[in-house]
């Protein structure tokens, strides 16, 4: 069994408390950052979305939760109930078109690509994967960009816009 000096066990709890203490104040540092830590400097030519982002990992996914909940129901095919208290106000014909092109488009996938802060909402663009309806000769799938817009009502996240283009 080897035995240590004094010295190399002062250096030894010097080192391990330096490394706790530097990943604390990391800690500490992420906690008191937005949900977005960086976006690329590149963007996407067609859709003016950088080409990248990187996210907090210690971001509140509140907004995204309540968002995939939406999607899920909405490529479940709940799009009716879900959009039903969109009837009552302008939304009305659109909520029937978005109910109508999600049949004819369902949505398999969705990817988070870019979050925006425009209090008193979040957008929230997505890149998503849906069944082509080129015919039946020609199935596939298209990839295309969407978003939610996100407002806070009290304690949830509600979806109050959905932007897609089919």
């Amino acid at each position: 069994m080897a035995s240590f000096t004094k010295s190399q066990i002062g250096i030894a709890v010097g080192t391990a408390s330096l490394l706790v203490l530097v990943f604390v104040g990391y800690l500490w540092w992420l906690s008191n950052q937005g949900p977005v830590l960086a976006r690329s400097e590149e963007h996407d030519p067609l859709t003016g979305l950088h080409v990248s982002i990187k996210l907090n990992p210690l971001r509140d996914r509140a907004t995204e939760h309540a968002a995939n909940n939406f999607l899920r129901e909405l490529r479940d095919g709940h799009c009716d109930e879900l959009l039903a208290k969109w009837e009552h106000d302008y939304h009305k014909k659109y909520a029937r078109f978005i109910c109508k092109s999600e049949t004819q488009h369902p949505l398999l996938s969705w990817q988070l690509v870019d979050w925006e802060d425009a209090p008193p909402f979040i957008i929230l663009h997505y890149r998503g994967k849906r069944l082509s309806n080129a015919g039946p000769d020609q199935p596939g799938v298209d990839q295309d960009l969407f978003t939610l817009t996100m407002e806070n009502k009290g304690a949830e996240w509600d979806v109050t816009k959905y932007d897609a283009m089919y």
